[in-house]
């Protein structure tokens, strides 16, 4: 199964289209900052299940801030990451991921790419879609185990 992870797009609704249409995912998280352009890429691909959790820029009190999902068989938890400290550390994250016993933690926040394994989680920041050097994430699923790769988003002429 194949996974197109973004965040904080930030009004960058193109750049989205364009990543969608390339990678043609079987599903995609939005990790907040841009939760109506997440809607409006809904609207324009709305076959493809579309799971999203708001940003600190969202201003979207009544959602949740966070969300833990059951797929193939791995344990991922969605979130933007301001609520865990993640400019500072992944300290708050990994105890989290440990409590939970997540196979994958993602999250956005920093706009900076990551992926990093501690232990038996993955950690995953798509960086930023909406950024002046956009990125993006590709997780993929197979034998109930994540795995995740960052793609520096190339503009189409």
């Amino acid at each position: 199964m194949k996974i197109l992870v973004f965040s904080d797009s930030h009004g960058n609704c193109s750049n989205m289209i364009q990543a969608a249409e390339q990678e043609a995912p079987c599903m995609i998280f939005h990790l907040g900052d841009g939760w109506r352009d997440a809607q409006r890429l809904h609207q324009r691909f709305p076959d493809t299940p579309l799971y999203q959790v708001p940003g600190n820029c969202d201003f979207r009190s009544s959602e949740p801030p966070e969300q833990l999902l059951t797929i193939q068989g791995s344990r991922i938890l969605l979130c933007h990451g301001h609520t865990y400290g993640v400019k500072n550390s992944l300290l708050t994250a990994g105890l989290r991921a440990e409590e939970e016993n997540l196979d994958l933690f993602l999250f956005g926040h920093t706009h900076t790419p990551l992926v990093d394994k501690r232990g038996k989680t993955l950690f995953m920041n798509p960086g930023s879609i909406g950024d002046f050097r956009p990125s993006y994430g590709i997780v993929t699923i197979a034998e109930g185990r994540p795995d995740g790769r960052i793609v520096p988003f190339l503009r189409q002429s």
